[in-house]
């Protein structure tokens, strides 16, 4: 049998290791560490920093592979997803065959959570539907999410008392905020979409690079800040090379009716 285990690391922070996650890297025979080029290096190094701080087992083999590119020309958003998984499914299958056992033990270490907003676990499913890898398991360790992360920063509490919160992406925001829910967590912006949301009463919560020293955070009432958190984000993507982020929309006050 071989078995993997999709371990979630937080999002950037070697403290946000759990001592389960700990425990499932020191079970491995190998860990699969991504790379996504010189301009993403920041990502790989934390993943070898957390391995040379928790892994003990000195017999760990450590294995690099290049992640596809999603291409996203002449494509719908969904096409263009479902042919990156199909691409990644081929690379993983590569990587089982060429470096484990039949019976061996691999790992991937995932930024933030394996079940929020990541598609390892579907990845992997794709494998296993294929039937190649013979007698495919995995377990899933969980991890401190950017959701976690960006609340702890900013001092709040993700919800309002009673009220609800949507997870959502900026493709999707003006569906439901606001309107629909006081508190909207944005996960993948690639457009800044609360650029374009107008209303007064409205406040963000912005971070990027959480967890790491490079960590930003902004808040305010959106209309007074909305041009600051654009320019303070060109800025630090000018400045590293790239930038993963997240913001928490809300609008009301605790006990509103």
């Amino acid at each position: 049998m071989t078995h993997l285990y999709l371990i979630g690391i937080g999002s950037g922070n070697p403290e946000h290791v759990t001592i389960q996650a700990i425990n499932a890297m020191n079970k491995a025979d190998v860990i699969f560490i991504p790379t996504k080029g010189v301009a993403k290096s920041d990502l790989a190094d934390v993943r070898r920093e957390i391995c040379a701080r928790y892994v003990t087992r000195s017999d760990i083999r450590y294995v690099d592979y290049a992640v596809p590119t999603r291409r996203v020309a002449e494509r719908t958003y969904g096409q263009s997803v479902d042919e990156w998984h199909a691409a990644l499914s081929e690379a993983y299958e590569t990587l089982f065959a060429s470096h484990l056992s039949p019976d061996g033990t691999g790992a991937f270490l995932v930024w933030g959570d394996p079940s929020l907003y990541d598609s390892t676990i579907r990845i992997v499913e794709r494998v296993k539907a294929r039937g190649r890898t013979a007698d495919l398991r995995y377990t899933v360790i969980p991890g401190i999410t950017s959701v976690q992360a960006l609340t702890a920063s900013h001092r709040i509490p993700l919800n309002l008392v009673g009220k609800p919160v949507q997870i959502t992406t900026g493709r999707r925001l003006a569906e439901c905020f606001p309107g629909a829910v006081e508190t909207a967590v944005v996960m993948l912006d690639g457009e800044q979409a609360f650029g374009r949301i107008d209303d007064p009463d409205a406040h963000i919560y912005w971070g990027a690079y959480l967890g790491t020293e490079n960590e930003i955070v902004l808040s305010g009432r959106l209309a007074d800040i909305k041009d600051a958190i654009l320019a303070t984000r060109e800025a630090a993507r000018a400045r590293h090379g790239w930038i993963m982020d997240i913001y928490l929309l809300r609008k009301g006050e605790d006990f509103d009716e």
